[in-house]
């Protein structure tokens, strides 16, 4: 037999004391006895640290372990069989100042290894004094299991205590409970962010974790902690201090967490060091932003950019095989030779990158012969950019009568749908709407997505769509320019449309929005204000065209064709010497109708 724990400068003796422990029976249904309980506070007292045994429901001791002068955490076992039922060992471990309460890291080390029961003893005196904690069986509403206790109290009271009743019930209410659920049926999840000291981030910590708890959702996650740490830089490490990552450790025994999201992009060794440490799934934002993503792709080009961003993302995270990688294609029949297997995957990573890349370089093609065509035809394109959930698709349904998937929802739109609505000066125009930016967007996604955003790019105006409910609208906005000015489409012309404006209950609030002529409120949902819009829209493109008045002779009706096709027609009326038309035409189509203009139409 052995004794577990830091055995170091522990003399032989005693060292023989604790490995006599192993010796000793506990009748069956009976917590402890005396014996075992003197042996170890005798010990205790020596040494002044702390002794522990694990003991089986048949009353054999299985582990015997110490200490060191400075942890408390209790050792693991093997014997621990599911993480659904009891694992059918008590542990027993002395307190060596003596108080008996059971503290915290007891109680995370009930939960996580899910002992029949868990018992801390101590002298006080010539008194020997007991507590104790196990489980009821029951789960509250955020399904974290529930835990009893009685103490501090004698020993006799805790010998009292019918083991084997107390753990037939016990394991009656979980199996219960376990048979309304799947293993793995949510994924409790623990959100974590740094507040940088010298940050230059207009986002306060509160508000950035708030939109990533709104991520996670989206996801499909259920949130059951937030942590923070203030530091001057992450820790090149573990991003968080050691500290923070053992009190993360704690805290996920308590929560019963199986997943940990991290508001900034990590690297791939502090990924892999973070999920060594904590043994489950380690995200960041850029993780779960792609997972959104790939849950929301619909067209063949969106599935496709969004597993590009993927495996740009995965390809420097492929050596060292974390737990994320590891569940995809881990364990029996998936080990290679080390280096030569990652090599072996990081080149059908690259191939894989540069096939799809190709097949995005042709859908690129595609589209530019579309725009090719639209332009020929002189139709003005409006793209809808802004925040994630501003509220861009129910615009664009209300702008066009269309009815293009809304939902209340980050990213509920991923791929770009375009759509004609026609003004009251009888113009076309094109809307399109396209992803929402968000506020530290990956740039894998601002790359994999170019194809898509070049539609921002081509686009004669831009409606920058803001959701004027939020409280940090200024920050989303300036997300937003952020991202165009990486697209270079940051000076296109621009309205500002703040939306949702039924929502706010506060007018100067609304008037501080409006101080520019080129802004405007606006709710899509509600109606509100959408005529006044389409006015501003009509005005930036009556300003890029003149009002003709042209004569068209009856014998050339080509002219008159191409002059509905590519201008707005305002009036017609015939004569003897042919068609008189005033229509506003682009500047740049002018010299096609030069011979036409009556002689007092001034350019």
């Amino acid at each position: 037999m052995e004794v577990h724990g830091d055995t170091k400068g522990i003399k032989k003796y005693i060292l023989d004391q604790l490995n006599a422990i192993y010796d000793l029976q506990i009748p069956l249904g009976q917590i402890s006895t005396n014996e075992i309980n003197e042996k170890m506070l005798e010990i205790t007292q020596m040494i002044n640290r702390e002794v522990a045994v694990y003991i089986n429901r048949q009353g054999k001791v299985m582990q015997v372990a110490i200490g060191d002068t400075s942890t408390i955490s209790l050792p693991e076992i093997k014997e621990r069989t599911s993480t659904l039922r009891l694992s059918g060992i008590r542990c027993i471990h002395t307190h060596p100042s003596g108080d008996t309460r059971l503290s915290q890291p007891d109680l995370s080390s009930l939960r996580r290894m899910r002992f029949d029961a868990m018992v801390a003893i101590g002298q006080q005196g010539s008194d020997m004094l007991a507590s104790i904690a196990f489980f009821t069986g029951e789960y509250d509403e955020d399904d974290v299991p529930q835990l009893q206790g009685l103490g501090p109290t004698s020993l006799t009271e805790i010998h009292q205590i019918n083991l084997t009743y107390l753990t037939m019930l016990i394991d009656k209410q979980l199996a219960k409970h376990n048979a309304l659920m799947t293993i793995d049926d949510e994924e409790r999840t623990i959100l974590a962010g740094i507040d940088l000291a010298n940050s230059k981030s207009t986002w306060t910590i509160e508000d950035s974790l708030k939109e990533l708890e709104q991520l996670a959702e989206t996801a499909g996650a259920k949130i059951v902690a937030t942590v923070t740490q203030k530091k001057d830089r992450p820790d090149m490490a573990l991003f968080f201090g050691k500290g923070k990552i053992q009190e993360i450790s704690m805290l996920i025994q308590e929560t019963n967490a199986n997943m940990i999201v991290f508001d900034d992009e990590l690297s791939p060794s502090q990924q892999r060091n973070i999920e060594l440490m904590l043994g489950i799934k380690v995200l960041d934002r850029t993780a779960l932003i792609l997972d959104i993503f790939a849950q929301r792709a619909r067209s063949h080009e969106g599935k496709l950019q969004v597993e590009l961003a993927q495996l740009r993302y995965a390809l420097p995270r492929i050596s060292g095989q974390g737990l994320v990688l590891s569940r995809l294609g881990g364990g029996i029949g998936t080990r290679g030779p080390g280096e030569t297997k990652m090599e072996v995957d990081r080149r059908h990573i690259r191939s894989k990158i540069n096939d799809i890349e190709k097949q995005i370089e042709a859908i690129k093609k595609q589209r530019q012969l579309h725009r090719e065509n639209r332009e020929s035809s002189n139709i003005s394109t409006v793209a809808l950019v802004g925040y994630t959930n501003s509220g861009k698709s129910t615009l664009l349904n209300a702008l066009t009568g269309s009815d293009v998937f809304a939902e209340d929802k980050l990213f509920a739109t991923l791929d770009p749908t375009t759509r004609q609505v026609t003004l009251s000066t009888n113009q076309k125009v094109l809307i399109t709407d396209t992803v929402g930016f968000i506020q530290k967007l990956p740039h894998h996604l601002v790359s994999a997505f170019r194809a898509t955003l070049e539609e921002v790019q081509s686009a004669d105006l831009l409606l920058h769509v803001i959701d004027s409910s939020q409280i940090n609208y200024k920050q989303q906005m300036d997300s937003v320019v952020t991202v165009l000015r990486e697209l270079k489409t940051a000076d296109k012309p621009t309205l500002n449309v703040f939306n949702k404006i039924d929502n706010l209950t506060d007018e100067d609030t609304l008037k501080t929005m409006l101080t520019t002529p080129d802004s405007i409120g606006i709710s899509a949902k509600q109606n509100m204000n959408l005529d006044l819009l389409k006015t501003k829209i009509e005005e930036y493109f009556a300003g890029k065209n003149v009002d003709l008045e042209l004569l068209i002779p009856y014998d050339e009706g080509s002219a008159i064709t191409l002059l509905h096709e590519i201008a707005m027609v305002q009036s017609t009326q015939y004569n003897e010497a042919g068609t008189l038309i005033k229509a506003s035409v682009p500047r740049e189509e002018i010299n096609k109708f030069k011979k036409y203009m009556l002689e007092e139409t001034t350019i």
